[in-house]
């Protein structure tokens, strides 16, 4: 990957962040579906799976590892946030694919690993392979350093947070990833308030210009 690639994906993915942060309506089964057997939909499936792992959806499943029991990033729908038309980095998905696979390709070679032909690199590796692999990519010198970075962030959104849709409809739907956290329900309006303190008393005194809707004045 050159260092204008680098550049577009680095923008892309940033953009993105910036998207779910600013409450971009990002579902989209279609296009999951759609990608649920490409080459690029499993290395991302393995890379996610290996931040968070979850279990084997089906019989075979090769590119969650099924490490743990319970579900994973996967199954919060990672694939439906990454592959988003409303989000700028679907288009650069091949691309980042296509790096990280030449990254497990070296890997590989360097410790004489045999990668199943039928399988994109990244998913021939082992969980354990790929964990290490995946560690390797964040160190301080790694060039690539800010791609693996705010990809894990994406990975993060949408099992933490269903950031790929509206909060209230991913609680009724019962998602995987909020469901795990025991994320709390809002209140009967849609709106979350939290009258217990985290630390059992409020930590500063609410101030009298605040507004109706909790900003600072």
């Amino acid at each position: 990957m050159t260092e204008p690639d680098r550049r577009s994906v680095l923008k892309a993915l940033t953009a993105t962040v910036a998207a779910l942060a600013a409450g971009a309506s990002v579902t989209s089964p279609a296009a999951a579906a759609d990608a649920s057997e490409s080459w690029t939909t499993q290395t991302l499936e393995a890379f996610s799976d290996t931040l968070i792992p979850g279990e084997r959806r089906f019989p075979g499943d090769v590119a969650v590892a099924g490490a743990v029991t319970g579900p994973g990033a996967v199954q919060a729908g990672v694939v439906d946030l990454l592959n988003s038309p409303s989000l700028p980095v679907a288009g650069l998905l091949p691309a980042i694919a296509t790096l990280l696979d030449a990254r497990a390709l070296a890997y590989a070679a360097l410790r004489l690993i045999w990668l199943p032909p039928t399988r994109p690199p990244f998913v021939g590796l082992s969980f354990s392979d790929r964990t290490a692999l995946v560690g390797g990519l964040f160190d301080s010198g790694d060039p690539d350093r800010p791609i693996w970075q705010v990809l894990s962030l994406l990975v993060g959104l949408a099992f933490d947070t269903a950031g790929q849709q509206d909060t209230v409809q991913a609680l009724a739907q019962g998602h995987p990833g909020l469901a795990w956290l025991r994320f709390p329900g809002p209140d009967p309006d849609g709106l979350w308030r939290f009258r217990d303190f985290s630390y059992g008393r409020p930590l500063a005194a609410l101030h009298p210009e605040t507004t109706a809707s909790g900003s600072p004045a």
